[in-house]
């Protein structure tokens, strides 16, 4: 009885001293952030933004005709459509 009280007993200081570690672990600083004598410091602020205002170059290819175009979105229209069906007979 004695022996099992001592486990219950350690198992208990060690989970604790667990738990303290644990939450002093989740205090310390980040080691990324840390920065020895001899490297250089990360920059702070991220490189310039992205170019938003260029444009990419004009397209070689022509646009496609609007009569070709509603082909395509009937089509589309049509597989859609049969999938929904489709889908509604595996239910």
């Amino acid at each position: 009885m004695l022996a099992l009280w001592d486990l219950q007993k350690s198992r208990l200081v060690g989970c604790a001293l667990l738990m303290a570690a644990f939450a002093l672990g989740g205090c310390s600083s980040q080691l990324a952030d840390m920065s020895a004598a001899d490297t250089t410091a990360h920059p702070k602020e991220p490189g310039a933004y992205l170019p938003v205002h260029d444009l990419p170059p004009d397209r070689d290819q022509a646009v496609i005709p609007p009569d070709q175009r509603a082909k395509i979105e009937a089509e589309l229209a049509a597989a859609r459509d049969r999938q929904a069906v489709a889908a509604k007979d595996a239910k």
